[in-house]
């Protein structure tokens, strides 16, 4: 819980399973992976957020994966999924 995953790798991962937690990106074409409850993801651009959504028992409500675009997905910031939908935290 509350933990931390980071890499700066080119096309790598950073996974996160805990809940509060978080996964931080910062190798061009690399992914940031969050599936604990109430966690969240940043990348820079051309990276891929993958984001879950849980309820308060952890069932699954949603998974999106999205592309840091730098405008509708902004570099270096956190997101989590709230009712389906991608916010800023």
């Amino acid at each position: 819980y509350n933990s931390a995953a980071t890499n700066s790798g080119y096309k790598s991962a950073a996974t996160n399973t805990g809940d509060n937690s978080a996964a931080t990106t910062e190798g061009k074409g690399s992914i940031a992976i969050v599936t604990g409850r109430k966690a969240k993801a940043s990348g820079v651009k051309d990276c891929w957020l993958v984001l879950t959504e849980r309820d308060d028992n952890y069932k699954i409500l949603t998974v999106k994966a999205i592309p840091v675009d730098g405008v509708k997905i902004k570099e270096n910031t956190f997101y989590t999924l709230v009712n389906g939908e991608c916010i800023e935290c």
